[in-house]
Protein backbone atom coordinates (compact mmCIF):
# COMPACT_ATOMS: atom_id res chain seq x y z
CA UNK A 1 0.00 0.00 0.00
CA UNK A 2 3.12 2.08 0.46
CA UNK A 3 4.92 1.95 -2.99
CA UNK A 4 3.47 4.74 -4.40
CA UNK A 5 4.22 7.19 -2.03
CA UNK A 6 7.45 5.29 -1.58
CA UNK A 7 8.66 5.69 -5.23
CA UNK A 8 7.66 9.34 -5.11
CA UNK A 9 10.12 10.13 -1.92
CA UNK A 10 12.49 8.15 -3.92
CA UNK A 11 12.21 11.06 -6.16
CA UNK A 12 12.69 13.78 -4.14
CA UNK A 13 9.32 14.53 -2.74
CA UNK A 14 7.95 14.94 0.82
CA UNK A 15 4.65 16.53 1.12
CA UNK A 16 2.44 13.57 -0.75
CA UNK A 17 -1.15 13.49 -0.35
CA UNK A 18 -3.54 10.98 -1.36
CA UNK A 19 -6.91 12.63 -2.24
CA UNK A 20 -11.18 10.63 -2.32
CA UNK A 21 -14.29 11.36 -2.60
CA UNK A 22 -17.61 10.24 -1.20
CA UNK A 23 -20.79 11.01 -2.64
CA UNK A 24 -20.59 10.59 -6.36
CA UNK A 25 -23.55 8.06 -6.90
CA UNK A 26 -25.83 9.02 -4.43
CA UNK A 27 -29.28 10.54 -5.54
CA UNK A 28 -29.30 12.86 -2.54
CA UNK A 29 -26.48 14.93 -0.27
CA UNK A 30 -23.24 16.75 -1.05
CA UNK A 31 -19.92 15.44 -2.79
CA UNK A 32 -17.03 15.38 0.00
CA UNK A 33 -14.12 14.79 -0.73
CA UNK A 34 -10.73 14.16 1.44
CA UNK A 35 -6.73 15.23 0.52
CA UNK A 36 -4.45 13.17 3.55
CA UNK A 37 -0.64 12.53 3.80
CA UNK A 38 -0.22 9.79 5.83
CA UNK A 39 2.71 10.52 8.43
CA UNK A 40 2.58 7.24 10.44
CA UNK A 41 4.98 4.82 9.38
CA UNK A 42 2.53 2.45 11.13
CA UNK A 43 -0.89 2.54 12.43
CA UNK A 44 -2.55 0.59 14.96
CA UNK A 45 -6.16 0.17 12.72
CA UNK A 46 -6.22 -1.34 9.38
CA UNK A 47 -5.92 1.70 6.38
CA UNK A 48 -7.60 0.21 3.38
CA UNK A 49 -10.14 1.05 1.02
CA UNK A 50 -13.34 2.23 3.22
CA UNK A 51 -15.63 0.36 1.76
CA UNK A 52 -13.82 -2.92 2.56
CA UNK A 53 -14.06 -1.62 6.36
CA UNK A 54 -16.92 -2.34 8.62
CA UNK A 55 -18.80 0.96 10.14
CA UNK A 56 -16.92 0.40 13.36
CA UNK A 57 -13.66 -0.07 12.17
CA UNK A 58 -13.78 2.60 9.68
CA UNK A 59 -14.75 5.03 12.91
CA UNK A 60 -11.33 3.91 14.58
CA UNK A 61 -9.03 4.27 11.56
CA UNK A 62 -10.80 7.95 10.85
CA UNK A 63 -10.02 8.88 14.26
CA UNK A 64 -6.46 7.71 14.17
CA UNK A 65 -5.95 9.50 10.97
CA UNK A 66 -7.53 13.00 12.05
CA UNK A 67 -4.81 12.43 14.92
CA UNK A 68 -2.17 11.80 13.30
CA UNK A 69 -2.48 12.88 9.68
CA UNK A 70 -2.36 15.66 7.90
CA UNK A 71 -6.05 16.28 6.78
CA UNK A 72 -8.06 18.49 4.53
CA UNK A 73 -11.80 18.17 3.61
CA UNK A 74 -13.73 20.01 0.65
CA UNK A 75 -17.68 19.65 0.22
CA UNK A 76 -19.52 20.52 -2.93
CA UNK A 77 -23.25 21.49 -2.08
CA UNK A 78 -26.20 19.95 -4.05
CA UNK A 79 -26.88 23.36 -5.71
CA UNK A 80 -23.26 22.78 -6.99
CA UNK A 81 -23.90 19.10 -8.55
CA UNK A 82 -26.81 20.78 -10.51
CA UNK A 83 -25.52 23.73 -11.43
CA UNK A 84 -21.99 22.19 -12.42
CA UNK A 85 -22.50 18.33 -12.80
CA UNK A 86 -21.24 15.41 -10.16
CA UNK A 87 -18.10 15.39 -12.29
CA UNK A 88 -17.11 19.18 -12.08
CA UNK A 89 -18.68 19.09 -8.28
CA UNK A 90 -16.37 16.29 -7.59
CA UNK A 91 -13.31 18.11 -8.51
CA UNK A 92 -14.19 21.23 -6.62
CA UNK A 93 -14.74 19.29 -3.68
CA UNK A 94 -10.84 17.45 -4.18
CA UNK A 95 -9.66 21.66 -5.09
CA UNK A 96 -11.11 22.91 -1.66
CA UNK A 97 -10.18 19.65 0.45
CA UNK A 98 -6.64 20.52 -0.93
CA UNK A 99 -6.95 24.41 -0.03
CA UNK A 100 -7.86 23.47 3.85
CA UNK A 101 -4.48 21.83 4.05
CA UNK A 102 -2.18 23.18 6.31
CA UNK A 103 0.47 23.06 3.98
CA UNK A 104 1.28 23.11 0.07
CA UNK A 105 1.34 18.87 -1.26
CA UNK A 106 4.10 18.64 -3.89
CA UNK A 107 2.65 15.77 -5.03
CA UNK A 108 -0.84 14.81 -5.34
CA UNK A 109 -2.26 11.12 -5.91
CA UNK A 110 -5.59 11.30 -7.17
CA UNK A 111 -8.32 8.14 -7.08
CA UNK A 112 -9.86 7.14 -10.25
CA UNK A 113 -8.92 7.80 -13.85
CA UNK A 114 -8.79 11.39 -14.09
CA UNK A 115 -6.04 14.45 -12.50
CA UNK A 116 -8.05 17.29 -11.01
CA UNK A 117 -7.89 20.00 -13.45
CA UNK A 118 -6.95 23.49 -12.58
CA UNK A 119 -4.73 23.16 -10.11
CA UNK A 120 -1.02 23.56 -10.72
CA UNK A 121 0.72 20.55 -8.28
CA UNK A 122 2.06 17.47 -10.00
CA UNK A 123 -0.12 15.09 -9.95
CA UNK A 124 -0.77 11.00 -10.53
CA UNK A 125 -4.54 9.25 -10.97
CA UNK A 126 -4.52 5.92 -10.01
CA UNK A 127 -7.40 3.21 -11.00
CA UNK A 128 -8.21 1.45 -7.86
CA UNK A 129 -6.00 4.09 -5.69
CA UNK A 130 -7.60 3.12 -3.05
CA UNK A 131 -6.30 -0.38 -2.24
CA UNK A 132 -2.90 0.67 -4.23
CA UNK A 133 -2.26 3.37 -1.79
CA UNK A 134 -2.09 3.93 1.35
CA UNK A 135 -2.57 7.96 1.25
CA UNK A 136 -6.04 7.61 -1.22
CA UNK A 137 -7.05 4.88 1.14
CA UNK A 138 -7.03 7.10 4.00
CA UNK A 139 -8.19 10.23 2.13
CA UNK A 140 -11.42 6.92 1.24
CA UNK A 141 -12.26 6.38 5.41
CA UNK A 142 -12.34 9.91 6.23
CA UNK A 143 -14.39 11.54 3.05
CA UNK A 144 -16.97 8.07 3.53
CA UNK A 145 -17.19 8.95 7.82
CA UNK A 146 -17.41 12.74 7.05
CA UNK A 147 -19.95 12.64 4.38
CA UNK A 148 -21.61 9.48 6.70
CA UNK A 149 -21.91 12.09 9.71
CA UNK A 150 -23.65 14.57 7.46
CA UNK A 151 -26.40 12.41 6.14
CA UNK A 152 -27.26 11.48 9.70
CA UNK A 153 -27.66 15.29 10.39
CA UNK A 154 -29.96 15.32 7.60
CA UNK A 155 -31.95 11.99 8.70
CA UNK A 156 -33.08 14.54 11.65
CA UNK A 157 -34.67 16.90 8.80
CA UNK A 158 -35.64 14.54 6.85
CA UNK A 159 -36.65 11.51 8.65
CA UNK A 160 -39.23 9.60 6.09
CA UNK A 161 -36.24 9.51 3.36
CA UNK A 162 -34.30 6.93 6.14
CA UNK A 163 -30.35 8.92 5.21
CA UNK A 164 -29.41 7.38 8.48
CA UNK A 165 -29.16 3.81 6.38
CA UNK A 166 -28.91 4.81 3.23
CA UNK A 167 -27.01 7.77 3.06
CA UNK A 168 -28.91 9.08 0.01
CA UNK A 169 -28.00 6.36 -2.31
CA UNK A 170 -30.80 5.16 -4.51
CA UNK A 171 -31.77 1.71 -1.91
CA UNK A 172 -35.65 0.21 -2.98
CA UNK A 173 -36.74 2.29 0.47
CA UNK A 174 -35.46 5.63 -0.92
CA UNK A 175 -36.96 5.43 -4.32
CA UNK A 176 -40.21 4.61 -2.45
CA UNK A 177 -40.26 7.64 -0.36
CA UNK A 178 -39.66 10.14 -2.83
CA UNK A 179 -42.55 8.43 -4.92
CA UNK A 180 -45.14 8.88 -1.98
CA UNK A 181 -43.15 11.80 -0.53
CA UNK A 182 -41.44 13.81 -3.49
CA UNK A 183 -37.75 15.45 -3.26
CA UNK A 184 -36.61 17.40 -0.60
CA UNK A 185 -34.20 20.10 -0.46
CA UNK A 186 -31.07 17.83 -0.56
CA UNK A 187 -32.25 15.61 -3.47
CA UNK A 188 -30.45 16.29 -6.24
CA UNK A 189 -32.57 17.62 -9.38
CA UNK A 190 -29.77 16.49 -12.25
CA UNK A 191 -30.13 13.04 -10.71
CA UNK A 192 -32.68 11.05 -13.02
CA UNK A 193 -34.13 7.94 -11.16
CA UNK A 194 -35.51 5.65 -13.44
CA UNK A 195 -38.36 4.30 -11.60
CA UNK A 196 -39.67 7.65 -10.16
Amino acid sequence: MRSLESALFDKGFRQVVGIDEAGRGPLAGPVLAAAVQVIPEIFSTKITDSKQLSPKKRLLAYEEILSTCGVGIGIATVEEIDSLNILGATFLAMRRALDELSFTPDFCLVDGSMRIPSILLPQEAVIKGDSRSISIAAASIVAKVERDKIMEEYDRTYPVYNFKKNKGYGTKEHREAIQVNGRCPIHRTSFRCASL
